[in-house]
Parts: structure tokens; sequence; C-alpha cells
């Protein structure tokens, strides 16, 4: 029987790319997206040989249709696989320049969107007695991210549930994971909020970095999930991390200072 795997934000990015690499490994995947037109586009284009997705309208703000998608999908397929709560947002800016309207945005998508395909889709792999969840953070969930800090509240908030959660799924048979990606080219820059700051001007410094494309990200992301790996990251990024922030703090100090000074650069006046 074809395994069912469930994936928000799946119409662009690192949703998108997981989607193709499910599909790639025979897996019918559920595309679930607040982008509907995008979203039919790319249910046509995935399914021009095989039928191999479906896409489903859905908003991970809203309780009632993460609930009845979630539990539409059970009902029809009689499984679900694999669950990737993956939509989420980026946004910019000081945090004395924010408004809670602000923190009640991005929580609302990136911790709440992740909390609710959680708590719905957990009880349903309960009584089917298997399954996989995989929450996508980010490296920014690893440690501080000074301009980015509700941002980073949410994804130091989605590594806290879902390392726990591992260890407590463990019993009933189903797998947690969290996806830590780094700096990836997908259009979550390009869409992000910035706060009083020149949005343009921080784009250019992230993408000055060396960026992983969607398509190695979500490779990376189904080897972790076949290894039951709590925190899925790219191992490079992830040692440095270790070593900056552990043995030597003066240069994670440092660094978070440059972080700042580049950043307060691109304010508006």
């Amino acid at each position: 029987m074809r395994k069912i795997a469930v994936v928000t934000g799946g119409v662009s990015g690192i949703g998108k790319a997981i989607c193709q690499e499910l599909i790639a490994r025979h897996i019918f995947v559920i595309i679930a997206d607040i982008q509907d037109h995008e979203g039919r586009v790319l249910e046509a284009e995935l399914n021009k040989d095989i039928a191999n997705v479906k896409f489903v309208h859905l908003n991970v703000t809203d309780y009632k249709n993460v609930t009845s998608v979630i539990h539409d999908v059970f009902e029809e397929f009689h499984r679900i696989d694999y669950l990737f709560n993956n939509a989420g947002i980026a946004m910019y800016g000081e945090m004395g320049e924010m408004t809670i309207e602000d923190w009640k945005e991005i929580m609302a998508i990136n911790l709440w969107g992740v909390i609710y395909g959680t708590q719905i889709g957990y009880p349903l792999m309960k009584k089917q007695g298997f399954g996989h969840i995989v929450n996508t953070s980010s490296a920014a969930g690893l440690g501080p991210s000074p301009f980015s800090t509700a941002y980073a509240t949410t994804k130091h908030a989605v590594i806290g549930l879902t390392t726990s959660l591992h260890y407590e799924a463990e019993e009933f048979g189903i797998k947690v994971s969290t996806l830590c990606p780094t700096f990836v080219d997908t259009p979550i820059f390009d869409n992000a909020k910035a706060i009083h700051m020149d949005k343009s001007i921080i784009t250019k410094q992230l993408k000055q970095q060396k960026m992983i494309s969607p398509q190695r990200i979500a490779k990376m992301a189904i080897e972790g999930v076949h290894q039951n790996k709590p925190i899925i990251c790219p191992m490079p990024m992830r040692k440095t991390l270790d070593v900056v922030f552990t043995i030597f703090p003066f240069l994670h100090k440092a660094l978070m200072r440059m972080v700042c000074k580049v950043s307060r650069n691109a304010r508006l006046t």
C-alpha cells in the first residue's frame, strides 16, 4: 500500500522540494497550502504522468481548517505516514519597534501552525500505531538571531516541542523530528516582513552566504527522517554552532555584535 504524506506550505521553497522528494520515493503527497492558484498549477504539474499528489487549501492559523484537512486525509486514505508541518514566514526588526500584532502574526503561523498540526495528527498516528511528524524549525532555533528575535523565538519553541515529543511518542510507535535549515535559496527572504528596515539590504547580505538548494535540504530531510534523527540540520553548520557557542564563546559574542551592527545599517530612518 502506498504511503501518504501531508506537507503544509508545500507549494514553494522547502515544502515544494520535500513534496518532489517524497514523490520520487513513491509516496503520495497531500500538498496543503494557502496559495490556491499556485497549488492547483503544481498539482497538475506533478500529476502529469501518474497521480502523485492532491492539493488542498490550508490556512495553518485556522485550527478548524487544520482539523478538517488532516481528518479528511485520514478518512480518505485510512493512514498518514508522514506529517510535515512546514509552513512558515520570516520577520526582521528590532524587538523595540515590533508591535503585539507583529508577534501574533508570526506566532500564529510559525508556532501555532506547528502546534495545531502536531496536536491533531498525533492522536491519529497513535490510533494507527505508526507515523512520523516532521516540524520545520531553523538553525535560528539553535542559537541567538539578533534582529530576527520573533522568528528565532518561534523556531526555538518548535525545537523544544519536537525534541520533547520525540521521546514521549516512542512508546506509541511514532517518530518525531525537527528540520533546521540554514541558508536555503527560497522565497522566504523575499517574502519576509521587515519592520522599519530596508529589506533589500538584509536580503543582499543573506544571499552572500553560501546557499543550499531546496532540493538538497529536502534530501537531507528525508534521509534524516529515515534515520529518525530528533534534529535534522546540515552537519557543518551544526558543528560550527556547537564549537562557536561552547568552546569559543568570545567568537560567538563577536559574531552576534557584528550581526547587530550590520542589521542596524539596514534600519530605515
